[in-house]
Order: structure tokens, then C-alpha cells, then sequence
């Protein structure tokens, strides 16, 4: 069965301390609630250990920003799927468009983090989306296709394992996001390639997030879309009230 989502991505925000005081926030503001969406966290990696003991599993899952594309050995300063798993976390954040833009993250590189990801039993939240000048030449589309072959080389079984979450890059942080229309329309979109290439039924049961700007305000509109499943949310992530309000967009 889809499953409607709520992730937060606190991005490079929140010291441990200040991390450990919003997962704690977070938790007790759901623990007389059930949200009708799973609620997950992504934290930078250094909060990873701290925070996934202290939040309810059977309510906030956690999740890494991020992880190498290499198993283990001399790489400096990264961080291996494996660690992540080892922390407790479930979920790790793959292909963000900052890190495909900054650090020159290529659809070879994300396809190895993938196949790691799911090795060392991490749920991939995997980022597609286009930026304002492909937008503008209407490209969109086979920008999000390209992208996808990092994933579509993974057997049905795996892919059934993953999250997509559709970010126009033209939307995150800039205030801008797409309309309730474009968003169903570029998530319908990617459904018909899953189905395309996976058949009906794991394009029906894959969770299509998007990301962009999504705040309380706008977040019931956007998750009312029949392809739209839920938010990969950035800056509303970090305060509990803001998140809070999206997660309610599901009741």
C-alpha cells in the first residue's frame, strides 16, 4: 500500500544540542497523536546516534542527508551506509539537488549509493527535479527521466523499497512553489515511467513525496493531488509548529 509521508531534511541546521531539543519537541507534541502519514526526520550525521533513541520509533522514523558511495576504507570524512544503519537510523536522503549541484553528484554515483543504501537495510528517500532555465525550455520531463536511471536498474523487489520525493530546484528555499497542478501533473508523470518500467502495480504503490517550499499553508492543497503522497520538507522541518501544521495537512 502508498503511504502518505511527511520528511523533514534539517540540511547543515541545528548544532547536536539544539538537534536533540527539536527531535525531543518533536516527539512529545505526537505522543498523544496519530498522524495519518508516516513522519519521518533526516539529521546531519553527527545527530544520528543521539536522536534515534530518543524519538518513538513507532512514530518518527530517522534518516541520514546522505551517505558515501563507497563501502568502507581511506575516504576521508565520509560517512557509509553502514554507519548509518548502525545509529538506528532507517532512512537515508539520496540525490538532493544540492548535492547533485555542490558536490557534483552524477546518476553513476547515486545508482552505488543506492545499491549500498539498501544493502545495509536503509530506506532511500531519492531526490529528482529540474532547475528554472530546464523548467522554462519545458524540459522537465527528461530531466526527471534521466535522473531516474539511477534507480531503474534496481530489481522490482528493491525498487518497491523506495521513496521518491520530486523537487523543482526553482522551488526550494526561493519561496516559490509549483502549483497544485504542475506538482500532479510532473508526479503523474513520474508514476507513468515507474509503471512503465516496473508495471501498474509498483508505480501504484510507490510514495512520490514533493519538495519545494511546502509549508502548512500550502501543504493540504498539494497532498489533496492523487499523485502527490507527501512533502520532503527543508526550513518548516525545523521548528515543530511548521511541521507540525504539514503533518495535519494528512488529517
Amino acid at each position: 500500500m502508498r503511504k502518505n509521508i511527511v520528511a523533514g531534511n534539517w540540511k547543515m541546521n541545528k548544532t547536536l544540542q539544539e538537534g536533540i531539543a527539536l527531535a525531543k519537541e518533536l516527539n512529545e507534541t505526537l505522543a498523544n497523536e496519530k498522524p495519518n502519514c508516516d513522519v519521518i526526520i533526516c539529521t546531519p550525521f553527527i545527530h544520528l546516534a543521539s536522536v534515534t533513541p530518543l524519538v518513538d520509533a513507532a512514530k518518527i522514523g530517522v534518516g541520514a542527508e546522505n551517505c558515501a558511495d563507497k563501502e568502507v576504507g581511506a575516504y576521508t570524512g565520509e560517512v557509509s551506509a553502514a554507519m548509518v544503519a548502525s545509529t538506528g537510523a532507517k532512512y537515508v536522503i539520496l540525490g538532493h539537488s544540492e548535492r547533485r549541484a555542490y558536490y557534483h553528484e552524477t546518476v553513476e554515483i547515486l545508482a552505488e549509493k543506492v545499491k549500498l543504501a539498501l544493502a545495509n537495510g536503509l530506506t532511500p528517500i531519492f531526490c529528482i527535479g529540474e532547475v528554472l532555465e530546464e523548467r522554462e525550455a519545458n524540459k522537465q520531463n527528461e530531466v526527471v527521466a534521466a535522473q531516474l536511471a539511477s534507480v531503474f536498474s534496481l530489481s522490482v523487489e528493491d525498487f518497491s523499497k523506495i521513496i521518491l520525493a520530486y523537487e523543482p530546484v526553482w522551488a526550494i528555499g526561493t519561496g516559490k512553489t509549483a502549483s497544485a497542478a504542475q506538482a500532479q501533473e510532473i508526479h503523474a508523470f513520474i508514476r507513468s515511467l515507474v509503471a512503465e518500467k516496473y508495471g501498474k502495480e509498483v508505480a501504484e504503490n510507490c510514495s512520490i513525496l514533493y519538495g519545494g517550499s511546502c509549508k502548512a499553508s500550502n501543504a493540504k492543497e498539494l497532498f489533496a493531488n492523487p499523485d502527490v503522497d507527501g512533502g520532503l520538507i527543508g526550513g518548516a522541518a525545523l521548528k515543530v509548529a511548521d511541521f507540525k501544521g504539514i503533518i495535519d495537512a494528512f488529517n
